[in-house]
């Protein structure tokens, strides 16, 4: 097998945020993601589950992607992405979320598939708790 898939070693979710220093804690204190590696005061690498995300400042083009601006959501309610995470027990990880202070939209809502809620970090990013249902 040849392609992307059988080369990658991992894979980063990179999220622009309005200010790093902000964010690393909102998601080391209410997602208890692990610091890995700071650059300056403009990015963030963090370790959560078994993967990465790189929390960055916005900023205009470069070099390697010359038509492209970084910037946080501008409307947190217009999504084009989120991060779900699977739960054993969404009402537990909701009130835990709660307790930390997290930007919930709703209770838990229990559908025939699955139990989920949404939460936000503080620029807007939109977060799933998911518990499927057997």
């Amino acid at each position: 097998m040849t392609g992307l898939s059988s080369s990658a070693t991992s894979l980063t979710l990179l999220l622009v945020v309005s200010d790093v220093a902000r964010s690393r804690d909102w998601y080391v204190d209410v997602l208890g993601a692990e610091v890995h590696r700071e650059y300056g005061g403009t990015s963030c690498v963090l370790k959560l589950l078994d993967g990465w995300i790189l929390l960055v400042t916005g900023g205009g083009p470069t070099d390697d992607k010359p038509t492209v601006t970084f910037e946080p959501p501008s409307d947190p309610d217009r999504m084009s992405s989120q991060m779900i995470f699977g739960v054993s027990d969404c009402r537990r990880v909701y009130e835990d979320l709660r307790a930390k202070g997290a930007d919930l939209l709703s209770e838990p809502v229990e559908y025939d598939w699955e139990i989920r809620a949404f939460f936000r970090d503080p620029d807007g990013h939109l977060f799933e708790i998911s518990q499927p249902k057997s």
